[in-house]
Parts: C-alpha cells; structure tokens; sequence
C-alpha cells in the first residue's frame, strides 16, 4: 500500500472534486461542489484560502490574466480571486436541466467542459439522473464554444498524452474510459476506441503522468488505478475512503499525487472519518504540467 498524506485543513469536503495544480502559482486548486465552496492550498506554507460561491461548482481553473473559471451549475463563470466577486463568462449548454461537471483545458489553453443531467438539489441532496444528456463542449479564450460530444451521462476525466495526439475521456455511468485521437488544429476528436472499462467502483476523475499513463479515481472502489498507454492496470493506489473523486499531479517536481474525496451519501460515518478529505502521495514519476485557461 502506498504511503499517504492527509492534507491538514478543520473541514471535510462533501463532494470535494476538479484538483489543478498551478505551476506559475505553486498552489493547488480543487472545489467542494455540495458545499459551494472553492480553495487553494499553497504546500510550501500550509495555508488554505475559501471563496464561498453562489452554486454548486465542480471546477476552478486559474487563467493567464490572473482570475479564475469556475464551473458553476449554469455555466462558467470569472472568480475575482481577490474580491471573491463572481462575473458570467459563457454558457456553452443551455439544457435547464444539466449542470457541469468535469473541467479541464488542453495543451493549448483551451477549456473543455463537460456537462451532465443535474442529479443535485439546492441543498446538495441527490437527484437520480434519468437521462443522458451531456455534452462536452472546447470553450476559446472569447467565450465562444463548440459541441464536440453529445449524449453523455456523467461526463469525467479530461487528459491528454504527453504528445498531445490523444485526449482521455469517461463517462461514469457507461463505466468506461474512452481514447480518442486529437487534432490541435480545430480542434478535432477522431474515431473513439474503448480505453478502460469495467471495475473495481467507477471511473471518475485522471491525472496523466511523463510516461503517457493515465491516473484514475475509481469512485466506489476506494483507489486510484494507473492505466499504461496500452491499457493495462499497472500500479494501483488503495485509500482508506470509498469514494475518491479525481487526481492531480503538483509539486514542485510534479511528483505529489494530489486526491480529493467524497462524503457525499455515506451514512453512518465514524467522526474520525477521512472520506472527503484531501490526500497527497509521493510517486516516483512525475505528471504532465496543467495548463492554465487563456481566455
């Protein structure tokens, strides 16, 4: 078992999600969607700052002119990371009942976005989803978006290889990973071939690593699994937590495995229970940089 790290903070996370770690900034980014609340966490001093938002939110990217997205349940908004003030920005999806989900930019800067049936309630409580009806949606530097996926469930895992000619994509309630070829120029999506699929628990959110390996949450199955560029299970990670949600890679060497965790629907927890909390892993490869929005 992999040696890990609690990050040391007073609150637990209920849906806590979308980590990104800033190279620029040395600092790490992740979001508690039920708790409509935001953070960032500089290692180096330990300090923790919160911007509480107006809805749920499931992802919060820094952008090359110092503010930051964030996804919130009726598109993407600016965060004023020293106001806290909240701006709209765009709207790619215009479902009334979808929200967002999984939020990620590519090598170029461009922001990707994918949506979901909202299976959540004002106050966090859950909605059954009972129907398909997200879409992924590459959003430019001026707002404008295109439609590049339709008919997804729970849309996750956004990753790119290391030589930026595939892009990783999941959607949960299909259980399965997918690899599509990627053209910058457009951009382009080719014919998707089946990656991962199948357990243990459900693919959630990845990290991809130097090696062109892909780090994924399994939520329900208590582990990150790494996947090899081929698609075998190579290494797998177990933590004390049911429901890890997605990773990132940070550090200064990029070589910190970043996780966040939920408590979301877990009944009966014990007071000391570690589910939503943070955790960081030493690794011993490090992962490919983020890449900051340049809108």
């Amino acid at each position: 078992m992999t040696p890990y790290e609690i990050v040391d903070r007073p609150e637990r996370d209920q849906l806590g999600e979308g980590p990104f770690w800033d190279d620029l900034a040395g600092a790490l980014y992740w979001v508690d969607i039920v708790g409509r609340r935001a953070y960032r966490l500089d290692p180096a001093s330990g300090e923790i700052l919160r911007w509480g938002l107006p809805r749920h939110c499931s992802a919060i990217t820094p952008t090359d002119r110092g503010d930051a997205i964030v996804a919130l349940t009726d598109g993407l908004h600016r965060l004023d990371l020293d106001t806290g003030d909240v701006s709209p920005f765009a709207r790619p999806d215009l479902d009334p009942g979808n929200r967002s989900n999984e939020c990620r930019c590519d090598p170029q800067g461009r922001l990707w976005l994918g949506t979901m049936c909202n299976n959540l309630r004002h106050d966090g409580a859950p909605i059954p989803i009972d129907r398909s009806s997200g879409t992924l949606f590459c959003v430019e530097a001026d707002g404008s978006a295109r439609r590049m996926l339709e008919g997804i469930g729970i849309s996750n895992t956004l990753c790119w290889s290391p030589e930026g000619d595939r892009l990783y994509f999941a959607d949960t309630m299909k259980e399965a990973i997918w690899v599509f070829p990627y053209t910058e120029d457009g951009p382009q999506l080719g014919r998707r071939r089946v990656f991962a699929e199948g357990g243990p628990g459900h693919p959630d959110g990845s990290a991809m690593d130097e090696d062109g390996c892909l780090w994924n949450a399994r939520w329900g199955g208590g582990r990150i699994i790494r996947f090899t560029p081929d698609g075998r299970v190579d290494r797998e990670i177990i933590l004390p937590v049911a429901q890890p949600s997605s990773c990132a890679f940070g550090g200064a060497d990029r070589k910190t495995l970043y996780i966040t965790s939920a408590r979301q629907e877990l009944e009966g927890l014990a007071p000391d229970s570690l589910d939503g909390a943070l955790f960081a892993v030493a690794v011993d490869v490090a992962g490919m940089p983020m890449t900051r929005f340049a809108g």
